[in-house]
């Protein structure tokens, strides 16, 4: 009988509240607003965003806190931890995330507030250093050469003489589409130029050549 008993004290010794320092809450929200604002810079500043989201960047910023401080509850109380995992379970967000990029930034502020709530801030400053090194190394890598779309104007037919000056210039070309109307044909090109200005010489040169334009894209400019 008094085995049992000890059992169920420390049972229920587990579901007593631990007490928080409020210490520990001040250096982790501390912490926790270093980093948000390191993040918010970084998304902001750094990673070039064609198409910047305010908003988006303020929620990544802010997020940090409330997990942090629910962490830090959850480390305190059994019963608090259980409550919130269902609480969390039902939660639903349909706010759809556009860009797979900014996953990588809900994840990071996630990390954040979690790391900085369980008081392992070395952990939290080394990740959002590394984070940032690689961010900044593969947003300003480009690997292989950008496509390009030419435009290109002839009041004549010429789809075999561009082939000739493109497999020349180019390391490979696609005619994308031929419109045509009383003024003539316009041809619209994806081709990976090695050098455009040789291109644009050649062109410019040609016969039956009126205009041509050009345009480099990648990814990125799509929407």
């Amino acid at each position: 009988m008094n085995y049992l008993y000890e059992i169920f004290e420390n049972i229920g010794g587990v579901y007593k509240n631990s007490p928080i320092e409020q210490t520990t809450v001040v250096a982790m929200l501390v912490m926790v607003t270093f980093l948000a604002i390191y993040e918010f810079a970084i998304y902001r500043f750094v990673s070039h965003r064609s198409f910047y989201n305010k908003s988006f960047n303020l929620a990544i910023a802010i997020l940090p806190y409330f997990i942090s401080t629910i962490i830090l509850c959850l480390q305190s109380n059994v019963v608090v931890t259980l409550g919130t995992i269902g609480a969390l379970a039902i939660i639903r967000f349909r706010t759809a995330v556009k860009d797979p990029v900014d996953m990588i930034y809900l994840l990071w502020s996630i990390h954040t507030g979690i790391i900085c709530g369980c008081q392992l801030f070395p952990i939290a400053i080394i990740t959002s250093i590394a984070v940032t090194v690689v961010l900044m190394i593969l947003e300003n890598t480009n690997f292989g050469r950008k496509p390009h779309i030419v435009i290109i104007h002839s009041k004549n037919e010429i789809e075999d003489k561009l082939k000739k000056i493109f497999s020349l210039h180019c390391r490979g070309f696609r005619i994308k589409s031929r419109n045509f109307s009383g003024s003539g044909v316009d041809y619209a090109i994806e081709a990976t130029i090695k050098d455009p200005k040789d291109l644009a010489r050649r062109l410019k040169n040609a016969k039956k050549v009126e205009r041509f334009s050009i345009i480099e894209y990648d990814s990125d400019d799509l929407v």
